[in-house]
């Protein structure tokens, strides 16, 4: 600009056209300067502006690049769970398999021991029968026997598949001691059982039993505190007799039943008399 204004001033004689002249050519230079300067600034501007969108830009990336870096951090390690799930349940998977097979072998074993116990039931039952129906041969025998040993001796009844014998008949009133007369009828009693016994075979499980019975009169005897004591008593001195005279006492059984299982119930002394009873049954054990 100065160089310009120097050359005006060698070139152009001073004069007030001259002056004017120069005026003129100042204000178009000064607009010319302004220009410039509103050009720069706004060049400026621009260049301000595109600096922070560059920055933008880039922080922008930089935030995408962050972000994806952690996104492709987050998916390795969801690919790594992913992968570790797979495994597991993969091993699940084996653990169920080898649980179902060992159920099914469990359940087929236990249909083959369904079946083995089914089998041996049938077994079972079919000797069970067979032995009842051995024992009950035996005890019709023994009852034939029995009755014709004791037929027509007073005080011996048959009532369904046992031989009673009135109390009075082997006892005292209110005694546990079998009389003379008593002691002959159960010796005799004993010499059929061990005709019995002899051809029962060892594997049938029969048993005598010898079952007191009393009145339901209280016990007047000192000796027996109730009617429980004095007809077990009763029947444990039937049961002793008949050991002393053979009968094995691995088959017998003695029980006092006291005055709870009457053949009379009536309050008269003479049910009183059939109620106080020794019972013979042959059963099993």
């Amino acid at each position: 600009m100065q160089k310009e204004m120097a050359a005006i001033d060698k070139a152009v004689p001073v004069g007030a056209a001259t002056i004017e002249a120069r005026i003129s050519d100042l204000a178009r230079l000064a607009d010319q300067a302004r220009a410039l300067e509103a050009l720069r600034d706004e060049l400026t501007k621009q260049i301000e502006e595109k600096d922070a969108l560059a920055e933008n830009e880039q922080q922008r990336r930089a935030a995408t690049e962050h972000q994806l870096k952690e996104e492709t951090q987050l998916g390795d390690s969801a690919r790594a769970q992913v992968a570790l799930l797979t495994r597991q349940i993969d091993d699940l998977k084996g653990q169920l398999a080898r649980l179902s097979s060992a159920l099914d072998l469990a359940q087929n074993e236990s249909h083959q021991k369904d079946a083995q116990i089914g089998n041996l039931g049938q077994r079972l039952n079919a000797a069970l029968a067979a032995k009842v129906e051995e024992l009950q041969q035996y005890r019709s025998d023994f009852f034939g026997k029995l009755r014709s040993v004791l037929a027509n001796r007073s005080g011996v009844q048959i009532v369904g598949d046992r031989f009673v014998f009135q109390s009075e008949v082997l006892f005292p009133v209110g005694n546990a001691e079998i009389t003379q007369a008593g002691e002959d009828q159960i010796r005799a009693i004993a010499g059929t059982i061990k005709e019995i016994a002899a051809e029962i075979p060892p594997g049938v499980n029969w048993v005598l039993r010898v079952d007191g019975h009393a009145d339901r009169q209280p016990v007047n005897h000192g000796q027996f505190a109730s009617n429980w004591e004095l007809s077990s008593a009763r029947a444990i001195a039937v049961v002793k007799l008949l050991i002393d005279n053979g009968v094995p006492a691995d088959h017998l059984a003695a029980t006092g039943f006291a005055d709870f299982q009457p053949l009379d119930p009536a309050n008269t002394q003479q049910a009183y008399a059939r109620n106080r009873r020794i019972e013979l049954r042959l059963t099993d054990r």
